[in-house]
Formats: C-alpha cells, structure tokens, sequence
C-alpha cells in the first residue's frame, strides 16, 4: 500500500509504502490471543533539505484493512496529485 503526502512546510510531495502483512504491530484487547487491531508509524523526510519529519500514524482493522490516518508536519493527497 502506498499513501501520499505533501510536507507542510517547503511542500515536497512524499510517498510512503507500507507492508500491511509484515510492518503492521498488532494491538490486543487482553481477552484473547489473537489480535483485534493493528497500527503503524511511519516518520518522512524529504530530499529538498527542509528536514521537517512528516509523521503518519496509520490504524487497521483486524483484517488489515486502514480504517484511518493522522498526518502531522504535512496533509494527504492522492496518487494523481503527487505526479509533478
């Protein structure tokens, strides 16, 4: 899966990929084994030397489906957008 982002401050468009069977650390609810959700955090810096980190901080179902994502230091934008 690939999630795309514009830094807030110089505004370079960044790609993320995130590996939703092998990135993904589980969350568990104490009443079972088996995981009822999952999260990652993925930390982005661009090349044009601006350095500001954009942070996104994902949410998935227990089927490893996103159900939804906070971006911090940026906003996200479509494939179609992030085309120069």
């Amino acid at each position: 899966m690939y999630l795309y982002v514009q830094c807030n401050k110089c505004g370079e468009k960044l790609r993320a990929r995130v590996d939703v069977w092998n990135e993904l650390t589980p969350d568990y609810d104490g009443k079972s084994d088996a995981a009822t959700s999952y999260h990652c955090r993925k930390v982005l810096v661009g090349e044009n030397k601006c350095y500001q980190p954009v942070e996104l901080r994902l949410k998935f179902d227990k089927n490893h489906k996103l159900l939804e994502k906070t971006i911090l230091g940026g906003k996200y934008i479509d494939a179609a957008e992030s085309s120069p």
